[in-house]
C-alpha cells in the first residue's frame, strides 16, 4: 500500500480529522502488529496536527510503559495512578487537561508540555493502553479531538 501521509495544513483541525481517521483505518488494514500500528497512528497524528507529543504508553503491572511515540523525548514509565496519564488509567476515563500546571499530580516530562488529552483503551473492563496527546498551547483540546481520537485510538485494537 502507498500511504498518503499528509493533509493539508489549510484546512481547520475539524476538517483534518475525518481525512486522518481514512488514512489510519488504510494504514493499518490488515496489519495485525499492535505495535506496528501504534507507530503509524503516533505519526500521522503527529505529523498532520501538529501536536508537540503524541505517543502510547502501554500498561503492564502497575506501570505504564512507553510505547512508540513522535515527539522529545519522554517519561519511559509512568506509575499508576500518577500523573495524568495515569490517573486516565486508575478512573478508566479519557482526561482533558487545559492547563497541565493546575493538574495535582502532572508529571512535566516536557516543560513545553500545556494542555494534554489522554485516552485508555479499555477491554473487558482493564485498561489496555492509553493515546497520550500534549500540546504546546493551552486549553487546545475539544470536543472533536476526543471524539476522534477515541475513535482511531480504538481502531488499533485487533
Amino acid at each position: 500500500m502507498e500511504p498518503q501521509v499528509s493533509i493539508d495544513p489549510n484546512l481547520s483541525r475539524e476538517e483534518k480529522y475525518p481525512i486522518l481517521l481514512k488514512q489510519v483505518e488504510a494504514l493499518i488494514d490488515g496489519e495485525d502488529d499492535l505495535i506496528a500500528n501504534m507507530a503509524n497512528v503516533a505519526a500521522l497524528i503527529y505529523n498532520n496536527l501538529g501536536f508537540h507529543w503524541v505517543g502510547f504508553y502501554r500498561k503492564i503491572g502497575n506501570e505504564l510503559v512507553l510505547g512508540p511515540f513522535q515527539g522529545p523525548v519522554a517519561c519511559t514509565r509512568i506509575q499508576i495512578p500518577n500523573g495524568v496519564c495515569g490517573a486516565a488509567v486508575e478512573q478508566k476515563k479519557i482526561m482533558l487537561v487545559p492547563d497541565v500546571n493546575q493538574f495535582p499530580g502532572h508529571i512535566a516530562c516536557s516543560p513545553f508540555s500545556k494542555s494534554e488529552l489522554v485516552l485508555p483503551f479499555i477491554e473487558n473492563d482493564e485498561v489496555k493502553w492509553i493515546l497520550d496527546i500534549d500540546s504546546s498551547e493551552l486549553d487546545d483540546f475539544g470536543d472533536a479531538d476526543k471524539k476522534y481520537c477515541d475513535i482511531i485510538n480504538k481502531l488499533g485494537h485487533n
